[in-house]
């Protein structure tokens, strides 16, 4: 089969020439408006229309629903939280982080519960995540990794696992041992994508789309084809945000880049021990990605790819040759057998991040406007978990959520370019540095040690 390599995702096979919604027809009034159509804003309007039937809701978005990173991720719903707990403690408390990573391990659940309840066919397959040591380094952080979370307080959130055992969830080349949770799930992204907007046009949610949106105001959202004007307005932008003026500094979008391979003959799947839905990835910087599909494919991703000047997101940058062979020669490390399977599918797509790395769910009654995201890359999950804090918050609804260290964080803006464009490219060197200074020392990279120090990623 022929390498597709015009950026179009795996999932919309067979969707991608699916008949457009109508735009918006001109000025309208609505009790929510949300901008944006991705994973945020639908589980937003689901959320709000399944506690107030009666709510008139409208999601306004420029491409089609699910165009962006949620229509183009790598498939997991996870608990992954982008920031350490030990971050989270220091911003907040101890007893916060704790509330916030339980939040994200029932959120996994929540996803299979609506989707079960709703039956929106996604193919979600709840059977954990590995993450592989690959190395004498990954191998001294999985055992940190394990005995920092008991000694933190999250306990069973991380098992680990010695090389004979990592190789039963996934037989990859170099395996000396892996970590493995529980709280992850994998999911046809596009299929959810399009349950969602089904349920919500089926209770009386309007979805526009070819409708993009110029200016976001006080309880106004404007567009060349009207002005909608709305109660509250649901900023669900993700890493289109800087695309607004009032937000260029807010948000710097990366870009993350996925191939999928062709299916997989079961014998190679079985030999593989690809023939789960087991997430997985190794414990590496340069963050990567993978899983075996429902179809039995493989799909592989990670990041890389440069951060463009002023933060500019092109479908251009969907694909880049360079870093997608990059992928493929990684994929092709872990599983030597994979070298003569055709990859079908290249693309790509923005993700969102904060200057904190610190996702944030908020809502400002005086501007009428309610936000949430953007999600360093970890969306998929804590998307469903910020529409239910939207909900809470648009509707006065108490709820422990709402005492969550996301709501109403506020991130310290970016840079200004050229600082912002040096600063962020410089981030991924160096965590491509730290791989490189971990295969030739054996022993964790000083570099990512500063790197964690200064983000507060993990």
């Amino acid at each position: 089969m022929a390498d597709v390599a015009d950026g179009t995702p795996l999932w919309r096979n067979g969707r991608a020439d699916d008949a457009p919604r109508p735009a918006l027809p001109g000025n309208i009034t609505t009790d929510v408006a949300i901008v944006g159509a991705g994973f945020t804003g639908l589980w937003t309007a689901y959320y709000l229309l399944q506690a107030d039937p009666s709510l008139k809701v409208v999601v306004l978005e420029r491409e089609y629903a699910g165009f962006g990173a949620s229509g183009r991720n790598g498939g997991w719903a996870s608990s992954i939280f982008p920031v350490s707990l030990a971050r989270v403690e220091q911003l907040y408390s101890h007893r916060a982080a704790l509330d916030l990573q339980a939040a994200m391990n029932d959120t996994v659940a929540e996803i299979g519960k609506v989707v079960a309840d709703e039956n929106i066919d996604c193919d979600y397959a709840r059977d954990g995540f590995v993450s592989l040591a690959r190395n004498q380094a990954q191998l001294t952080r999985a055992h940190a990794t394990v005995d920092g979370a008991e000694r933190f307080g999250v306990h069973g959130q991380w098992q680990f696992l010695d090389a004979e055992e990592a190789r039963t969830k996934v037989n990859a080349d170099g395996v000396c041992g892996a970590i493995f949770t529980e709280h992850c799930a994998l999911l046809q992204p596009d299929k959810l994508v399009a349950g969602l907007a089904q349920w919500v046009e089926a209770h009386g949610g309007v979805i526009y789309e070819n409708t993009a949106v110029d200016e976001i105001g006080t309880g106004t959202v404007r567009t060349a084809h009207g002005t909608v004007t709305a109660s509250v307005v649901v900023r669900a932008t993700e890493a289109f945000t800087p695309e607004f003026a009032a937000y260029r500094r807010n948000v710097a979008p990366l870009y993350s880049l996925v191939v999928a391979t062709a299916p997989l003959p079961e014998d190679l799947r079985s030999s593989l021990h690809l023939d789960g839905r087991t997430a997985f990835n190794d414990m590496r910087h340069l963050r990567i990605y993978a899983h075996p599909t429902a179809d039995g494919r493989l799909v592989f991703g990670g990041r890389g790819a440069p951060y463009h000047f002023r933060s500019k997101v092109d479908p251009s940058f969907d694909v880049d040759p360079k870093i997608h062979d990059k992928i493929i020669a990684t994929m092709h490390e872990f599983f030597p057998a994979l070298r003569d399977v055709a990859i079908t599918h290249r693309w790509g797509g923005p993700l969102g991040v904060p200057r904190d790395w610190f996702p944030s769910v908020g809502f400002n009654s005086n501007q009428k406007l309610a936000w949430a995201g953007p999600y360093v890359g970890d969306g998929v999950a804590t998307s469903n978990l910020a529409g239910r804090i939207l909900r809470n918050l648009i509707l006065d609804t108490p709820d422990e959520l709402n005492a969550l260290p996301v709501v109403n964080h506020l991130s310290p803006k970016w840079e200004v370019e050229p600082l912002r464009w040096f600063g962020v490219n410089a981030g991924l060197r160096a965590a491509a540095t730290a791989d490189l200074e971990e295969r030739l020392t054996g022993r964790p990279s000083k570099v990512s040690a500063l790197l964690e120090k200064l983000t507060g990623a993990h």
